[in-house]
C-alpha cells in the first residue's frame, strides 16, 4: 500500500527528544496552521449556510444544557483532553492546549475583518465560494497543525486517534465517520444543520488527506533548517 498508510503513526510520533528550540519552531508552525485553519472556519461560518460539524454537536449540547456555545466548547475540549491524556500516549501535547484556547480569538479577529464583505446578505455566489474555500483552507491548516507534531485540537484528535487504531481504514473515511457522528448527535440535540454542514462532512476528511503529504515536506524542511 501507499507510504501514507505505513506511516500513520506519525500522528503519535515521540517528541520527547526535541530541544526547546525545536519545540519553539514546532509551536510557531502549529500557530501558523491554526491561523490558516481558523481563517477557513471563519469563511465557512460567515457564509451562513450551516455550521461546521463539530459546532453542530456543541450547539446541540449547549441548548440541551442551557449553556452558551462558548462555555460548552471549553467544557467538551477539556473533557476530551483529559480522557485522551489518561487513555492514550503521545497524542496530547503542548499544542493541544494552544489549539483549545487560541482558536476562538483567531475566529473573532477574522470575523471582524471580513464580516462586512461576507455575510448572510451577500449574493449567493459569494456565500457558496466562501463556504467551499473555507473547507479547503480549513483542511490545509489542519494538515499543517498535524504535521507540526506539536499537538492538535482535542476534537480533531478523535479522528486522528481512531485512524491510528484502525490502520486499515484511510484517514479520510475515519474523519467522515466522526463528522457524521457529530452532526447526527448534534442535530438530535437541537444543533443547526445546513448545506454547508453536509459539504463539510464529505469534503474535510478527503481534503486533509490530500494536503497531509504536501505540507509534511514543507514542515520537515522548516524543522530541519539550521538556525
Amino acid at each position: 500500500m501507499s507510504g501514507e498508510n505505513n506511516k500513520k503513526e506519525q500522528f503519535a510520533a515521540d517528541t520527547s527528544g526535541r530541544t526547546w528550540k525545536e519545540w519553539v519552531k514546532a509551536l510557531i508552525i502549529l500557530l501558523a496552521g491554526l491561523t490558516i485553519a481558523h481563517l477557513g472556519v471563519t469563511l465557512f461560518l460567515l457564509s451562513e449556510m450551516g455550521t461546521d460539524t463539530f459546532t453542530v454537536f456543541i450547539q446541540g449540547l449547549a441548548r440541551a444544557a442551557h449553556l452558551t456555545v462558548g462555555t460548552m466548547h471549553v467544557i467538551i475540549l477539556v473533557i476530551l483532553m483529559a480522557v485522551m491524556l489518561f487513555t492514550t500516549k503521545g497524542y496530547v501535547k503542548p499544542g493541544t492546549v494552544v489549539c483549545a484556547f487560541c482558536g476562538g480569538p483567531i475566529i473573532d479577529f477574522f470575523s471582524w475583518l471580513f464580516r462586512n464583505y461576507i455575510n448572510g446578505n451577500s449574493v449567493m455566489a459569494v456565500r457558496i465560494c466562501s463556504m467551499i474555500a473555507g473547507c479547503g483552507i480549513l483542511a490545509l491548516g489542519m494538515s499543517v497543525v498535524i504535521n507540526s507534531n506539536a499537538g492538535t485540537g482535542p476534537n480533531d484528535l478523535v479522528a486522528i486517534i481512531l485512524s491510528d487504531k484502525f490502520a486499515k481504514v484511510e484517514f479520510r473515511w475515519v474523519r467522515v465517520a466522526c463528522d457524521l457522528f457529530f452532526v447526527v448527535l448534534g442535530f438530535l440535540l437541537g444543533g443547526t444543520v445546513g448545506i454547508g454542514t453536509v459539504v463539510a462532512v464529505f469534503l474535510t476528511g478527503p481534503l486533509v488527506q490530500f494536503w497531509l503529504p504536501r505540507t509534511k515536506k514543507i514542515v520537515e524542511s522548516i524543522m530541519h533548517e539550521r538556525t
